[in-house]
């Protein structure tokens, strides 16, 4: 079986959230399940660019939308796990921004699953992607420079 390998870009760093795993959280398993992972990763997403003043539904005027997502486990997560949400986004090209993900257990560093998103910002009035503004491409970049990797 062919596994995905995904290589989180540390030096794009933008932010980190700390989440907990919640007992609805858990799947037939016993362990975090695939969509409690998507929900988590979204809640983060969400708080990386609300710290950048870039809501996920005006982003310089455009909402976006997830035009596809790739997921590496590595490990299991369990109720009550606390875990930390890294979220980089490197050098933007063309009209996607690729937003990586790495989760990891707040207490021992452990990796438990690696994502990549590529996010499209949208004409609303056409229907179609746009060129990353500007403006989002400065904050992203400012927030790089004040986020150090640990």
């Amino acid at each position: 079986m062919e596994r995905v390998k995904l290589d989180f870009p540390a030096e794009a760093l933008i932010h980190r959230h700390p989440l907990a795993v919640r007992v609805t959280d858990m799947n037939y398993g016993r362990h975090l399940g695939h969509d409690a992972l998507v929900s988590l990763l979204h809640e983060a997403r969400l708080q990386a660019f609300l710290a950048l003043d870039l809501p996920e539904w005006d982003m310089a005027g455009y909402p976006s939308v997830v035009a596809d997502l790739t997921v590496q486990y590595q490990s299991e997560a369990h109720c009550p796990d606390r875990l930390v949400v890294e979220t980089a986004v490197p050098i933007l090209r063309g009209k996607a921004l690729t937003v990586y993900h790495r989760v990891r257990k707040q207490d021992s560093d452990q990796v438990v699953a690696t994502a990549r998103l590529n996010v499209l910002l949208i004409d609303p009035a056409l229907g179609r992607p746009v060129a990353v503004p500007n403006a989002v491409t400065q904050a992203l970049l400012g927030a790089q420079s004040t986020v150090g990797e640990r």
